[in-house]
């Protein structure tokens, strides 16, 4: 594909403003790129405005998969930002935009990839599907939806292409964020013995919760420990009345040999031995997050490690990341090989001036048509 075609499906996805919501413009614009070809598109809605799109091409052979999400977080103050966010703006080598880095040039470069093995006018040895999904940056619900209708049970290998500055991310920490309510009783603050303080429970439940998180010693020699950071507490009406309404939020970042539902246990039975003893605690979870188990010796990880190294002069080091991506949904399919490898370097991400340069975005798209043809010859000759 001609550079100057590519460079401007990118730009076009950065100027759908797709700020956690509205993704299916984005797969409006998707889909229509794949109009003519012989591929089958299905959308998956999610809610209303908020389109998955699956786009799968080729017959029969290895089945490798290219995801990548359709939302993009909020701008925050754009007078701060040198250009439009939703411009796309090129400037200097670099391509300004929110977006520009998370996600959408792995996103766009993905799908170039595709078009370029579509109109190569060769018959496609193996098959290749697009997972664009909604809500990566608040819960990956997206592919949540995705993996729970079965589009990634029969794929081969799995592509992400979150930043990663061509190095690969085999592995990362998943994600619990939680929040706990304390329903007590209102009185006069003279008269506190009428009254149950909803806050006093609270306290006991955090400093439990540290003293329980900070016992465990199980550690990775790649994610290291988990971590557990209570981030957010509030309650209480006025200041001469007893807290009749308390809560706190935490944010812990688990590890394969600790996992979620180990953690949830034990944060669980806090709250029953304290309801026990007289609080009224309830406790619930947005969107919690498994990590991703190592997947450096899979064929997939090697052999994108080795294309990197030899055809492209990149790094390719296998790396592991800091925080929850699709991944952890697209696990739940089986035993699915997932890397997580992109174009972008991704110290902008989430920034004002947000961007990607342009070299490397246009080595994206060459990167996952060589991937794929690889992958294909690899896994087809076993």
């Amino acid at each position: 594909m001609e550079e100057k075609r590519a460079l401007k499906i990118l730009t076009d996805l950065i100027a759908i403003p797709s700020v956690n919501d509205h993704e299916a413009d984005v797969a409006d614009y998707l889909a229509g790129l794949f109009d003519g070809y012989p591929v089958q598109i299905k959308r998956v809605t999610f809610a209303p405005g908020r389109d998955n799109l699956v786009v799968t091409m080729g017959e029969q052979g290895p089945f490798l998969g290219f995801s990548g999400h359709e939302d993009v977080v909020a701008t925050g103050n754009e007078k701060d930002w040198a250009f439009p966010p939703f411009s796309g703006t090129v400037d200097q080598g670099l391509v300004y935009g929110r977006g520009a880095s998370d996600m959408k040039s792995g996103l766009a470069a993905q799908v170039v990839a595709m078009l370029d093995l579509l109109e190569s006018g060769q018959e496609l040895p193996g098959r290749l599907r697009l997972l664009a999904s909604v809500g990566e940056e608040t819960g990956e619900y997206g592919a949540a939806q995705l993996t729970s209708e079965g589009y990634a049970n029969d794929l081969d290998g799995l592509v992400i292409g979150e930043p990663s500055a061509f190095d690969i991310k085999v592995t990362h920490k998943g994600v619990i964020d939680y929040k706990v309510t304390s329903v007590g009783k209102s009185a006069h603050s003279s008269r506190p013995d009428q009254g149950f303080n909803a806050i006093t429970p609270l306290l006991t439940f955090a400093q439990r919760v540290q003293s329980v998180m900070a016992e465990n010693d199980q550690s990775d020699a790649t994610l290291g420990q988990l971590t557990h950071v209570l981030s957010q507490i509030g309650g209480g009406e006025q200041i001469n009345s007893v807290p009749a309404n308390a809560w706190l939020t935490g944010n812990i970042r688990t590890i394969p040999a600790y996992p979620n539902d180990e953690v949830m246990a034990q944060l669980e039975d806090i709250i029953e031995d304290l309801n026990k003893a007289g609080a009224k605690l309830s406790i619930s979870y947005s969107y919690p997050e498994p990590p991703l188990p190592s997947q450096a010796d899979t064929q997939l990880a090697l052999l994108a490690q080795n294309l990197l190294k030899d055809t492209f002069h990149r790094s390719g080091a296998l790396t592991a990341g800091s925080g929850a991506t699709d991944a952890s949904e697209y696990t739940k399919a089986g035993h699915l090989p997932i890397i997580i490898v992109g174009p972008a370097a991704g110290t902008t991400d989430h920034q004002v001036n947000e961007n990607v340069a342009v070299d490397d975005y246009l080595t994206g798209c060459k990167f996952y048509k060589a991937l794929a043809e690889t992958f294909w010859a690899k896994m087809g000759n076993e």
